[in-house]
């Protein structure tokens, strides 16, 4: 499935559109080169579950734990500032990847082999014209 955001007006359209496929799928991994509106995506989405919370890439904090309103927890990764796996392994990434809650996690691509065999790929590019394509890869 491919999601076209002509621009930051339609984002929110485009977090709606996306939460209408997850289905039963709880982890996304996002794939995409700095800036190409990963951050910016997640809060969308964040936002459009009903998130209240302060809604920031958690860059220093690794992981960030918003509340949605139906009472659901959702857990933000960004992996960036990984240097070894062992981090990975002593933050307890388990407890939230096999939680049974939303995951959305930033720069999976450091941490891929810890990634669950159930990981939704979501691949986001910057087009020529601004615009940003994502694409949903079961």
């Amino acid at each position: 499935m491919t999601i076209t955001i002509p621009d930051l007006e339609h984002i929110a359209g485009a977090a709606r559109e996306f939460i209408a496929q997850i289905g039963s799928r709880r982890v996304f991994a996002f794939y995409g080169s700095m800036g190409a509106g990963k951050t910016t995506f997640i809060k969308a989405i964040c936002e459009s579950l009903g998130v209240d919370d302060v809604i920031t890439s958690p860059t220093f904090a690794i992981v960030n734990e918003y509340t949605a309103a139906q009472g659901d927890v959702v857990y933000h990764f960004d992996f960036y500032r990984i240097k070894r796996l062992e981090e990975v392994y002593d933050m307890g990434y388990e407890e939230y990847f096999y939680s049974g809650r939303l995951c959305f996690i930033e720069w999976p691509e450091l941490i891929e082999e810890l990634l669950p065999d159930d990981a939704v790929r979501v691949v986001i590019a910057e087009q020529p014209d601004g615009s940003r394509r994502l694409k949903i890869e079961d």
